[in-house]
């Protein structure tokens, strides 16, 4: 698994940024999640994730550690598995390490008292039958006030005898012992000659045996005797020559016995450094002699002589590889300034002098030394408060959170108490500190949550207002006259399937029934009943016949009274009562008469 800024390891440690990579290794810086701290989150490289050898010398490196309490011991908080591969959660140690104090110069002094915390935590493991094999400047950090902390037991074993094979070498060459590099059996003996090579750079600035490859290095080592380190420093005293002489002994048993007898020897050197012994010097004569010839040709070679040197170009290059760089072509460091920028922390991005400098010249050009280069290193993006930009405009939030040096990831969200267009939140939140230069999510509101109009187009009105009323939209309605059953939606507005905000008014059309129409009732009375059937039909009004007994002969089978009367508007298709004579002699009255009725 490839871990980026902001992830989440094993759900408690959140990624910040890389601090640097090892062989087997990246580091990256990691806040704690559970409890209120920064760590130093070491992930094995993946290609090494499925060696059964290396995931054993990881987790060797945390066991080896998280056994060692000691102030000047990294301390081991946690390991576990991400992905594919391994993690060790440690300190975070806010420092330099000792290879820049070297590259930056150390007194004698200040050299000792490094070297003596070295020695307190090699001690302190050997006790407890741990040997580190891999002892060097990079695996030492220093903080502000002085404490010097032992890092990396990644090739550490328990006990004395223990190595991956016969003749291999782990480590790394210029700091490790003859037998060690010859791939024997190492002891403590093995850690107190790598703090002596320790101590001859701290004090010199260079390793007592230098090579191309591990071979001439070792060789070297077999063959040579080292140079004191006054030779190169004349502040180091006979006695700490003498130190520095035993630790670095071919032979194990030749060597100070243990971390606490080196210690006391170095309380011994500074107690009383001896006294340092006198130049010799020449006679006179040859000295006035050697200046008379010599003076007219050293002025003119240091008059004339080309005092310029090309500097090597580290920008772009990691911290260590660009002082290994300077050193090798004969530059030393000098300031380094740290400054927040959005690149690799330990990243060079600037160095002064670059290109074709000018030597350091001394009495007319006859002492030339090379500048030292001042290098401005990255301290990574740095942390920077998260502006609070709630209640602003996506546009205006936006470049507020733009202009304090972050980028933006907008998502939206229905809110029922938040404008449309107005920020309801971020994350990080307003007020939390986090790396310049990460991503922020702004959440923007996209006004209140809209409802979908149900289908209520031929369903009963009081089923329409249920459906609506359901979803939180209201109604109002008309009624109009059709075809279709009285009480049936004809229409609504808006359309079935359209997104509107609760509490929107659906207009609904009602059907009324069919619309009626009204016509005259004729004059019916007199006519035959079969005339007056015929006129109502054709009326478009129903007829419903009643009889009555007259006695007045003309009147049979006529109509001889109606209701509604004649003239009266009625609905299409009413029913019109007609009431039809049938002649009984009988019934009361007289004879022949009409009474009354015309007869046709």
């Amino acid at each position: 698994m490839r871990l980026n800024e902001g992830m989440v390891v094993d759900n408690r440690y959140r990624i910040e940024y890389l601090i640097g990579s090892g062989g087997m290794a990246d580091v990256w810086l990691a806040e704690d999640l559970e409890l209120p701290r920064r760590v130093a989150l070491k992930v094995l490289h993946e290609r090494y994730a499925r060696d059964p050898e290396f995931i054993a010398r990881f987790r060797r490196e945390a066991e080896s550690a998280a056994s060692l309490q000691h102030v000047n011991i990294v301390s081991i908080f946690d390991r576990g598995q991400v992905g594919d591969t391994y993690y060790i959660a440690m300190a975070y140690l806010d420092g330099r390490t000792l290879r820049e104090l070297i590259s930056l110069g150390l007194t004698p002094q200040e050299s000792v008292a490094i070297v003596r915390q070295i020695l307190e935590a090699a001690g302190f493991a050997h006790r407890h039958g741990v040997v580190h094999r891999d002892l060097k400047p990079l695996n030492v950090i220093v903080d502000a006030t002085g404490l010097a902390t032992v890092t990396d037991f990644g090739i550490a074993r328990a006990g004395i005898s223990e190595i991956t094979e016969e003749g291999s070498i782990m480590g790394t060459v210029h700091y490790l012992s003859p037998e060690q590099a010859q791939g024997y059996e190492v002891s403590p003996q093995s850690d107190l000659y790598s703090v002596g090579v320790i101590l001859y750079e701290c004090l010199t600035g260079r390793v007592p045996f230098n090579g191309d490859t591990a071979v001439a290095v070792t060789l070297q080592q077999l063959k040579e005797e080292p140079v004191p380190p006054s030779h190169f420093n004349p502040a180091v005293s006979p006695a700490l020559d003498a130190v520095v002489s035993r630790a670095l002994q071919r032979e194990p048993y030749e060597r100070f016995p243990d971390a606490d007898s080196f210690i006391a020897a170095l309380d011994a050197a500074e107690a009383d450094p001896g006294e340092l012994e006198e130049e010799k010097k020449s006679p006179w004569r040859w000295i006035l002699i050697g200046l008379a010839v010599l003076v007219g040709l050293l002025i003119a070679w240091g008059m004339t002589r080309d005092h310029s040197i090309e500097v090597p170009k580290v920008v772009g290059s990691n911290l260590d590889s660009a002082i290994s760089t300077l050193s090798d072509e004969g530059f030393k460091v000098g300031d380094i300034e740290r400054v927040h920028q959005p690149v690799p922390n330990n990243q060079v991005v600037g160095q002064d002098p670059s290109g074709d400098a000018d030597k350091n010249c001394a009495f007319l050009g006859w002492f030339c030394s090379n500048p030292k280069v001042d290098l401005t290193v990255s301290g990574g993006p740095g942390q920077v408060e998260v502006p609070d930009v709630t209640g602003l405009s996506e546009e205006d939030a936006g470049n507020q959170l733009e202009e304090a040096g972050f980028t933006t990831n907008v998502e939206s969200e229905t809110s029922s108490e938040v404008d449309s267009g107005l920020v309801i939140s971020t994350d990080p939140a307003g007020g939390e500190m986090v790396r310049r230069g990460s991503s922020v999510t702004v959440t923007v509101s996209s006004g209140v949550e809209q409802v979908k109009v149900p289908p209520v187009v031929g369903q009963t009105l009081n089923a329409a207002k249920q459906q609506l009323s359901a979803v939180g939209l209201d109604f109002s309605s008309s009624e109009e006259s059709s075809s279709r059953p009285a009480g049936e939606v004809l229409t609504q507005s808006p359309d079935a399937g359209s997104s509107v905000d609760p509490g929107t008014t659906v207009t609904l059309t009602v059907s009324s029934g069919p619309e009626e129409t009204t016509v005259s009732v004729p004059s019916l009375v007199g006519l035959s009943q079969s005339d007056a059937q015929s006129q109502l039909a054709s009326a478009g009004l129903v007829p419903s016949i009643q009889t009555e007994s007259t006695s007045i002969q003309p009147q049979d089978g006529r109509v001889i009274a109606q209701s509604p009367d004649p003239g009266t508007e009625v609905a299409d298709g009413s029913t019109v009562v007609l009431t039809v004579g049938s002649y009984d002699p009988n019934t009361g009255g007289g004879g022949g008469d009409s009474g009354g009725i015309g007869i046709d």
